[in-house]
Protein backbone atom coordinates (compact mmCIF):
# COMPACT_ATOMS: atom_id res chain seq x y z
CA UNK A 1 0.00 0.00 0.00
CA UNK A 2 1.50 3.78 -1.01
CA UNK A 3 1.52 6.21 1.62
CA UNK A 4 -0.25 9.51 1.31
CA UNK A 5 2.40 12.25 1.01
CA UNK A 6 1.57 14.59 4.02
CA UNK A 7 0.98 18.17 2.36
CA UNK A 8 1.00 21.51 4.71
CA UNK A 9 -1.97 23.29 5.16
CA UNK A 10 -1.06 26.75 5.14
CA UNK A 11 -4.33 28.11 6.48
CA UNK A 12 -3.32 26.13 10.00
CA UNK A 13 -0.06 27.14 10.00
CA UNK A 14 -0.40 30.75 9.38
CA UNK A 15 -3.30 30.46 12.36
CA UNK A 16 -0.84 29.21 14.40
CA UNK A 17 1.83 31.43 14.11
CA UNK A 18 -0.61 34.52 14.45
CA UNK A 19 -2.33 33.01 17.74
CA UNK A 20 1.52 32.36 18.96
CA UNK A 21 2.60 36.23 18.12
CA UNK A 22 -1.13 37.09 20.19
CA UNK A 23 0.36 34.74 23.21
CA UNK A 24 3.86 36.23 22.93
CA UNK A 25 2.05 39.88 23.04
CA UNK A 26 0.44 39.15 26.37
CA UNK A 27 3.38 37.61 28.22
CA UNK A 28 5.81 40.37 26.52
CA UNK A 29 3.70 43.36 26.05
CA UNK A 30 6.97 45.62 26.75
CA UNK A 31 8.87 43.77 23.99
CA UNK A 32 9.98 47.25 22.20
CA UNK A 33 11.96 48.11 25.23
CA UNK A 34 12.98 45.25 27.39
CA UNK A 35 15.31 42.85 26.43
CA UNK A 36 14.80 39.83 29.16
CA UNK A 37 11.42 38.30 31.19
CA UNK A 38 11.90 35.68 33.30
CA UNK A 39 8.52 33.57 35.03
CA UNK A 40 8.34 31.12 37.09
CA UNK A 41 5.74 28.22 36.43
CA UNK A 42 4.19 27.23 39.30
CA UNK A 43 3.36 23.39 38.62
CA UNK A 44 2.19 21.51 41.80
CA UNK A 45 5.43 21.31 43.70
CA UNK A 46 7.92 22.36 40.90
CA UNK A 47 8.78 25.73 39.67
CA UNK A 48 10.54 25.39 36.61
CA UNK A 49 11.48 28.73 35.38
CA UNK A 50 11.94 30.25 31.74
CA UNK A 51 13.65 33.22 30.11
CA UNK A 52 12.87 35.09 27.17
CA UNK A 53 15.42 37.21 26.13
CA UNK A 54 16.12 39.18 22.87
CA UNK A 55 18.21 38.02 20.44
CA UNK A 56 17.65 40.19 17.29
CA UNK A 57 16.05 43.36 16.66
CA UNK A 58 15.85 44.52 13.09
CA UNK A 59 12.27 46.92 11.40
CA UNK A 60 10.26 44.33 11.11
CA UNK A 61 11.34 41.24 13.19
CA UNK A 62 12.81 40.15 16.79
CA UNK A 63 14.52 37.12 17.36
CA UNK A 64 13.54 35.93 20.84
CA UNK A 65 15.20 32.94 22.74
CA UNK A 66 13.06 30.75 25.37
CA UNK A 67 14.49 28.93 27.63
CA UNK A 68 12.97 26.67 30.26
CA UNK A 69 15.11 25.08 33.16
CA UNK A 70 13.55 22.41 34.94
CA UNK A 71 13.25 22.49 38.62
CA UNK A 72 15.89 21.57 41.15
CA UNK A 73 15.38 18.44 42.96
CA UNK A 74 13.44 18.91 46.31
CA UNK A 75 15.95 20.27 48.89
CA UNK A 76 18.82 21.51 46.90
CA UNK A 77 17.31 25.19 47.22
CA UNK A 78 18.50 24.36 50.87
CA UNK A 79 21.76 23.30 49.52
CA UNK A 80 20.67 19.21 50.62
CA UNK A 81 19.70 18.20 46.79
CA UNK A 82 22.15 15.74 44.80
CA UNK A 83 23.04 18.38 42.19
CA UNK A 84 20.62 16.64 39.67
CA UNK A 85 17.07 18.02 38.38
CA UNK A 86 13.47 16.78 38.86
CA UNK A 87 13.08 13.46 36.61
CA UNK A 88 11.10 13.94 33.76
CA UNK A 89 11.44 17.96 33.01
CA UNK A 90 14.18 17.81 30.14
CA UNK A 91 15.77 21.65 29.86
CA UNK A 92 13.41 23.52 26.70
CA UNK A 93 15.20 25.81 24.04
CA UNK A 94 13.55 28.32 21.73
CA UNK A 95 14.06 30.88 19.14
CA UNK A 96 11.48 32.88 17.67
CA UNK A 97 11.39 34.98 14.98
CA UNK A 98 8.38 37.49 15.21
CA UNK A 99 7.14 39.34 12.48
CA UNK A 100 5.68 42.42 13.65
CA UNK A 101 4.57 43.55 10.48
CA UNK A 102 2.76 40.02 9.70
CA UNK A 103 1.79 39.78 13.53
CA UNK A 104 3.03 36.00 13.53
CA UNK A 105 5.74 34.09 15.50
CA UNK A 106 7.29 31.04 14.33
CA UNK A 107 9.90 28.65 15.85
CA UNK A 108 13.43 28.89 13.88
CA UNK A 109 15.18 26.72 16.28
CA UNK A 110 14.23 23.66 18.70
CA UNK A 111 16.22 21.94 20.85
CA UNK A 112 19.45 23.39 18.85
CA UNK A 113 17.92 22.11 15.70
CA UNK A 114 17.56 24.79 12.75
CA UNK A 115 15.68 25.08 9.43
CA UNK A 116 12.52 23.42 9.42
CA UNK A 117 11.33 22.78 5.92
CA UNK A 118 7.51 23.01 5.68
CA UNK A 119 7.24 19.00 4.60
CA UNK A 120 9.91 16.15 4.75
CA UNK A 121 9.92 12.73 2.80
CA UNK A 122 10.04 10.12 5.57
CA UNK A 123 12.28 8.07 6.22
CA UNK A 124 14.86 11.29 5.95
CA UNK A 125 18.86 11.53 7.28
CA UNK A 126 17.58 13.49 10.40
CA UNK A 127 14.56 11.27 11.01
CA UNK A 128 12.25 14.52 11.31
CA UNK A 129 8.76 13.74 10.73
CA UNK A 130 6.90 15.19 7.71
CA UNK A 131 5.24 17.61 9.24
CA UNK A 132 7.82 18.90 12.05
CA UNK A 133 7.52 22.16 11.69
CA UNK A 134 3.86 22.15 12.19
CA UNK A 135 4.47 19.94 15.38
CA UNK A 136 6.95 22.30 16.43
CA UNK A 137 5.19 25.90 16.35
CA UNK A 138 2.19 23.97 17.74
CA UNK A 139 4.07 23.20 20.91
CA UNK A 140 5.37 26.93 21.06
CA UNK A 141 1.96 27.31 21.26
CA UNK A 142 1.31 24.87 23.88
CA UNK A 143 4.04 26.13 25.84
CA UNK A 144 3.38 29.64 25.81
CA UNK A 145 -0.41 28.45 26.73
CA UNK A 146 1.43 27.46 29.59
CA UNK A 147 3.08 29.90 30.63
CA UNK A 148 0.32 32.48 30.58
CA UNK A 149 -2.00 30.35 32.39
CA UNK A 150 0.95 29.21 34.92
CA UNK A 151 3.66 31.90 34.90
CA UNK A 152 4.76 34.68 37.42
CA UNK A 153 7.17 37.43 37.11
CA UNK A 154 8.35 39.19 39.23
CA UNK A 155 8.75 42.33 36.78
CA UNK A 156 5.02 42.59 35.96
CA UNK A 157 2.08 40.32 36.88
CA UNK A 158 0.63 38.37 33.86
CA UNK A 159 -3.38 39.26 33.33
CA UNK A 160 -4.96 36.56 31.78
Amino acid sequence: MKRRRYNIDLGAHIAECEANYARLMRLLPDLPDADRRTFSLRLGESEPKVRFEVAQRCPYTTVVNIVQDPPPASGQESGQGTGENVPGLAETRLSIRIYHDAKAAEVIEYQNQRGFRAVYEYPNARMRHPDEKAQVNRFLGEFLGVCLEHGVSSEQPIVA
